[in-house]
C-alpha cells in the first residue's frame, strides 16, 4: 500500500473520531445563557438587559451572595454587558465568579477572582481575573449590582386556579371479577 493511501485512511479515521467527540466538547457559550443555566435566574436576552428585566421578578442589591448573578453594565468595550454567577463570597469586597465568554471566546471559567474597586465599596465597579494575564486585569468594569436567584412570586403564580382531584368510589366489575379501578375526576374551582 502506498504512503498516500495510508495517510488518507488515517486522516479519515481521525476525522471520524473527532466528529464523534467534538460536538460534546465544542459547545460555545455566551455569558447570558450560561449564567441562566447555572444560577436558575430565568432571564433571557443580552446581558445588558438583565438588570432591568430583573426588576419586580427577582430581588436585586449590592451585597454579594452565593448563587447571585453579578450584572455588568454595557460599556464602549463591552456593548452587550456581561453576567456572571457568584460561586463563593470570599469577603465583603472579594468573590469568586463562574462565567462564560470572558478570558476566552466561548470558554467557561470557574471560581475566578473578582474584587470590588468602587470608592463606596458598593460593588458598582469591579476588576475580574483575566486568563491571558494570569491575574486581575487592568480594567475596572461598571456593574449594576447583584440579581439574587430566588425570585419574587409572579402574579400568575399567585393567581393560579385551585385544582382539586376527587376519586369516584370503585364500581363492581361485570361478571363478578372484583372492583374496577377508581376513576379520577378533575374539578377546577377558579379563584374569585
Amino acid at each position: 500500500m502506498k504512503f498516500g493511501a495510508v495517510a488518507a485512511r488515517f486522516a479519515l479515521v481521525v476525522s471520524c473520531a473527532l466528529a464523534m467527540v467534538a460536538p460534546a466538547q465544542a459547545r460555545f457559550w455566551q455569558c447570558a445563557p450560561y449564567a441562566r443555566e447555572i444560577s436558575g435566574v430565568e432571564i433571557f436576552g443580552n446581558a445588558h438587559t438583565w438588570w432591568g428585566q430583573a426588576s419586580g421578578r427577582y430581588q436585586r442589591g449590592h451585597t454579594p451572595q452565593e448563587g447571585a448573578v453579578l450584572s455588568f453594565a454595557a460599556t464602549s468595550k463591552m456593548r452587550l454587558g456581561h453576567v456572571a454567577m457568584v460561586s463563593k463570597v470570599v469577603s465583603e469586597r472579594e468573590v469568586l465568579l463562574t462565567h462564560a465568554n470572558w478570558s476566552r471566546r466561548g470558554g467557561i471559567e470557574r471560581d475566578v477572582r473578582a474584587i470590588d474597586v468602587s470608592p463606596a465599596g458598593d460593588w458598582t465597579e469591579v476588576k475580574v481575573w483575566f486568563g491571558p494575564v494570569g491575574g486581575l486585569g487592568t480594567s475596572a468594569y461598571p456593574t449594576n449590582g447583584f440579581i439574587y436567584a430566588k425570585h419574587a412570586p409572579r402574579a400568575t403564580e399567585l393567581d393560579a386556579p385551585l385544582v382539586i382531584v376527587k376519586a369516584d368510589p370503585p364500581a363492581p366489575a361485570k361478571g363478578g371479577g372484583g372492583a374496577q379501578p377508581a376513576l379520577a375526576r378533575m374539578v377546577v374551582a377558579l379563584n374569585d
